[in-house]
Parts: structure tokens; sequence; C-alpha cells
């Protein structure tokens, strides 16, 4: 019996370091020979490509296009992914609907048909986008084996061969074919000139074992291709005609008798094989969004790093909330948006592409009548209504309601040294765990709530705690109490104030960084230390929406796993949270703690970290507005950057966490 072989080929004209003037050369020299090949040795290649990519290719070289149709009728398969290569799980659900809607429309218009596979975009996955997947009419979807599988020790590793069915947690399913980083990057290497022939296909008849089997050979981008896109010094010589070796492989495996070439979509007949169909979640507890690659390359890279990820996901928010709100938006608005949110400005964008990309998305914030909520708190009055009690004890200050009672540490910069709602559990739900609560060497901190920590390379850390003695003020028109601080810093003041709302019963945290010129580094704030004494770790969970219409629950219950611990010295951490709807609820089957994210003012990626310690548990939640990675620079500011959480608690699930797909 043979081993089948499938490819699927990427491409994306949107790729982050390609100036646009050289596209008409990509599509040249990476485009057209693909297509050639598969024609000239009549082999079923998968062919991936967005909507905005083709539309461009289009208006370069219809004759492509055309190509293509021809191909895509007969051999060759075409693979979907929406009409940009947006990264689903850090979007709202509404523009992954809409993403996967146009694109299909966009194939339809240019190709005739529309694809029954889709490749998760980056292979950066959620669970939540089955249902968009499903919704658009794919029949299967195409993720890479080895992350999912490296939080899943107990898989067997020969089902990597065979198609899966992926489950989402709300009784969706999809059937799953694997993509293998280890695969396609060898391919690489093979083109490249760094690996010879026979050594790669003895690596490949490795995987031959007589019984039904299919490994993917290639699944990733061709813009590498005899040609260099310029992100990295370290990027291959171009020392040979590497479509030329590209052609030598393939006819070399075409030759051999142990191997067959199929379409993707031929493995869904192996759906029934011994050893396929099973049911499997690909997302964990330890990696709630799985990515392709090695461990430096994950979920912050389009988030929290780049030139201003930050900044331009949080415009693109604005854009989606005033479309939302205007209720009648246009096919051209919400393509424009999705093409906005596309992750190649994200990454390696270039100096020239990213001015532009600015411009254009300032523009269209404009077109929107996007707004800012860019103002603290200001004014307000001593006098405290009736119902509201402020007592300062030494350097604790005190704040009741009948809903809410929060005592701050004015020693520590107003960090939270706890945080009641009576109305939910006697006991305050995240605080401040002191140095020795722990009977642990290695959990022998201070471990605080609601502060701010910056790190970079080669200065002192940055952080709010220290002291302060702030601002009480009530204002009636808000029905809000505050209590404001401001703090100097080495990159300029930062101030945080705090609000508590008797009649919602809700606790927030404003932090405005007045900071110019912010380094490359880490930027997390509103750190949630968990009280362990206030949750069952029996069936202690969080929750939270990653780009679908559902939320997705973890459970942490024998886990130990921290998405912001850094993989080298250059990337400083590993794993996040979408939030994508904005709401977070950490939880036990008797109380649950809800945050607020207001993505408006800031889209700032989660943090969950866990570990027994002893018969106890750590658990905390943080936020990010920054990490560092390859693709990070210093950020410019001619305006502050604001962030909001906000705090409140109840005994039973948020009714408005599912999102209803209209």
């Amino acid at each position: 019996m043979s081993l089948s072989l499938y490819t699927i080929f990427h491409l994306n004209l949107a790729f982050s370091s390609i100036e646009e003037e050289l596209r008409p050369e990509v599509v040249r020299r990476c485009y057209w020979p693909l297509l050639r090949l598969a024609r000239d040795l009549k082999l079923p290649f998968g062919i991936e490509i967005t909507g905005y990519t083709l539309e461009t290719v289009a208006a370069i070289d219809p004759a492509w296009v055309e190509e293509l149709r021809g191909l895509c009728q007969g051999q060759c398969e075409l693979v979907g992914s929406g009409y940009s290569q947006l990264i689903g799980p850090l979007v709202p659900a509404e523009v992954n609907r809409q993403n996967l809607r146009i694109g299909n429309q966009t194939y339809e218009r240019l190709l005739g048909l529309r694809p029954r596979i889709v490749l998760v975009n980056e292979q950066a996955y959620s669970s939540g986008l089955i249902g968009h997947y499903r919704e658009a009419g794919f029949e299967a979807l195409v993720m890479e084996w080895d992350n999912p599988a490296y939080h899943h020790p107990q898989w067997d590793p020969a089902w990597r061969y065979l198609p899966q069915i992926a489950m989402g947690q709300h009784g969706e399913e999809l059937q799953v074919i694997w993509n293998n980083s280890i695969f396609f990057q060898k391919f690489q290497r093979y083109v490249h000139g760094e690996l010879e022939l026979d050594d790669y296909l003895a690596l490949i008849g490795r995987h031959d074992n007589g019984t039904t089997r299919a490994i993917p050979l290639y699944g990733n981008d061709i813009e590498i291709f005899d040609f260099r896109p310029g992100r990295f010094t370290t990027e291959a010589v171009m020392e040979h005609d590497e479509w030329g070796r590209i052609r030598e492989l393939f006819k070399r495996l075409m030759e051999d008798g142990r191997f067959t070439f199929i379409p993707p979509s031929g493995l869904l007949s192996l759906l029934h094989e011994p050893g396929a169909g099973n049911r499997l979640s690909l997302e964990s507890p330890e990696a709630p969004i799985p990515v392709k690659k090695q461990e430096k390359y994950n979920i912050t890279r389009w988030a929290v790093t780049g030139r201003d990820d930050i900044g331009i996901n949080t415009a693109c928010q604005r854009i989606h909330d005033a479309l939302l709100a205007k209720g009648n938006a246009s096919e051209q608005e919400w393509r424009e948006l999705c093409y906005l949110w596309s992750s190649d400005f994200r990454t390696h964008i270039t100096p020239r592409r990213w001015k532009r990309y600015r411009s254009r998305l300032n523009s269209f914030g404009r077109h929107c009548g996007t707004t800012h909520i860019t103002r603290l708190f200001e004014g307000g009055v001593e006098v405290l209504p009736p119902e509201v009690s402020a007592l300062r004890e030494g350097q604790y200050l005190t704040i009741e309601t009948l809903g809410v009672r929060l005592k701050l540490n004015l020693r520590r910069g107003l960090a939270f040294d706890s945080l009641v709602f009576p109305r939910v559990h006697e006991r305050s739900l995240c605080g401040t765990l002191y140095h020795g609560y722990f009977d642990d060497i290695t959990a022998g901190a201070d471990f605080y709530t609601g502060h701010v920590v910056f790190e970079t390379h080669g200065r002192p850390k940055i952080t709010d705690l220290v002291p302060a003695e702030p601002l009480v003020r009530w204002h009636p028109d808000q029905d809000t109490l505050t209590v404001t601080a401001t703090f100097k810093t080495p990159l300029g003041p930062l101030t945080k104030q705090i609000g508590i709302a008797p009649a919602r019963e809700t606790v927030s945290i404003d932090y405005e960084f007045d900071w110019p010129l912010v380094p490359v580094g880490s930027l997390r704030l509103g750190n949630i230390t968990i009280n362990p004494e206030a949750f069952d770790a029996e069936n202690l969970f969080f929750r939270t929406h990653n780009g679908g219409n559902e939320p997705e629950t973890f459970t942490v219950t024998g886990k130990k796993f921290s998405h912001g611990e850094a993989t080298s010295f250059l990337v400083s951490a590993k794993q996040g949270l979408g939030i994508t709807e904005g709401l977070m609820e950490i939880g036990d089957s008797h109380s649950i703690l809800k945050i607020k994210v207001h993505r408006s003012l800031s889209s700032l990626l989660g943090l969950v970290t866990f570990k027994p310690v002893g018969s106890s548990y750590f658990f905390r939640y943080g936020l990010s507005a920054s990490e560092m990675d390859e693709t990070s620079k210093p950020k410019r500011r001619k305006e502050p950057l604001f962030s909001r959480i906000t705090f409140s608690a109840s005994t039973t699930p948020d009714s408005s966490f599912r999102i209803e797909a209209p």
C-alpha cells in the first residue's frame, strides 16, 4: 500500500514585507511556476488563496486567474481562507463571519466555485471558529498537528496520518486534515538547498509503514521560492533554480512506487479507516489558541507586538463597533474592515506600507464615525452619599457599598488588598497574596492585583507599586466614586483611577499611560490574583471568546501553565486569549468573577497563569498591551494609551456571553 502525499500551497500577496510594486514579480516568479508545475506534471495540488489576493492578482495578470480557474475545475483543488488573512481568534465573531462570507463570494465570482476545505489562517485555531466554518459551508478544516498534539500527550501519534474530527465546545464538529510544521519546514530546507534530495526522500520514506497513511508534504507560503520577502537577514541565499528543485522532487516522488499524490479532499475518504475519525479538542488551557511552528511563533505576534498592534487592533475594534451600531453596514464596509484586520499589517510590515496602511485605517475610521473615549472621570465632590463609605486606616483605604467592599493598599499604588462582592461570596475573590502566604520558596513573593508592570531589556522594571496619595471623589451624574492617583515613571506619567459604582455593583480600573515613546518591551496591566480560598480548585475554570459566537471554557484542574512565560530572550510570551467580545469569567460551581475588557479603549490580550502550590494553587489573570518578538518596534504616541477593565461577580454565567449570529 502506497503512502499518500498531499500539498496545500499558501498564496498571499499581502505578505507583510513585500512592497506593493513587487507584486507583479511575485506573480511571475512564484505564482505562475506553481500552476505550470501542476499542469505539466498533472499533480493535484491544493491551492489556498485569500479573496483579496485573488482580486489583486486578477488586476495584475487576469490570465493567471483563468489558468487557476481551469486547474481547479479539474485536477487541482481550491482551499479557502476568507477574504483576508485575518487571525480568527483575535477578531469579533461578526468579523469572522463576514470574512468567510465575502471570501466565498469572491471565489465564486472569479473562479466559479466555492471551496470545500478551509485552511485556518496562520494555523491560529480556536474551537469557536468551527461554527463559522460550518456556517460558511466548509466540510473540513486544515490545522497543524504538532502544537495541539504536544498539549494532548494522550493522542496516538499515528492519528496525524489520517483525518480526524475537530470538536467545538457546544456540539459543533468538523473534519480536520492535518498540516505539519516539521514537514513543511523540511520541504523549505530542501528547496533552499540546505537538504539534499536523497536525504529528503529518505525522511519522507520513514513514514511509510505499509498501512493506510497520508502526509502533508507542504502547507505554507510559496512567496519564499525563487523570491525573498526580505523579512530576515538570515533568509536563505538564492543559489539554485528553486522551482527547478521542486519539479525534480515531484518527478522523483511520482516515479517512486511507494508514493501516491492525492488532493487534500481525498483524505476525507479515509475517515472510516482504523485510527481515523477520532473526536478531538484541539485547544487546551495551556494553549487555548494553538498556532503553527515553534513556540516563539504564537498568537501574541498579531495581538500586541509589531509596529503598534494594540493601536491598530483597537482602531479596528472601534470601526467594528460603529458598523454594528449603524445596523445597515454595506458589504464594502465589511470588506474594508476585513482587509484592515489582516495579519500582515501586524508583523514585518515595511515602513512605506505601514504609512499607507495607517492613512487608510484612519480615513475609514473617520468614514465610520468612530469615537474615542479618552478621558478619566474629572471633577466630582468630596461629600459621599450615605450608601457609600471611604475609610482610611494606615496604609489602607476601604471603600464599602451594599454590594462591594474594596480595600486598597496606598503603599502599593492602589493595589487591591481584597475585593468582596458580599451578595455572591463572603470571601474576597481577588486581591493580594502576601509574601509567606504559600509555604513554597518558588511562590515566595507578594502577588498583587490591579497593578502595572513594564519590562524591557537592560532596564529596571517599571511598576506603579509605590506610595500614593489619591484623590477620592463622588460623581453624582455617574453614580460613581473614584480614587485617582498619578505616578511618575521614567517613560512619563501613569494615572490610575479606581471606580466603584454602587448601583451596578461594579469596580473598574482605568489606566492612562502618557508615555510619548514606549520602548520594545512587555506591558502588562490589570493583573488579577485569585484568592484560592474563594474558589474550589476541583472545578475552577476560565471562560472567554476567541473569535466565536460562543465562549470557550477551560478547566485548570491538574494543569500547570503560564501564558505569559517568555520562550526566549527575544519572545516575551507564549500564549494568550483573544477576549474578542470583551468578557472573561473565572469561577467554580458556586461563584464567578467577571472581568470586562473595554476593547474600544485597548484591545488587550489575556494571559492566564495557573499552578498547584502545595495543597493550594496560584491563579493569576493578566492583560497585555505589549509583548516582545522579532517584529516589535518602539512605539511613538501622540495621544496617551487608555485601558479600562471592570469587575463584577455573580453565581451564574453571564447570559450575554452568547453572540446570536444573524
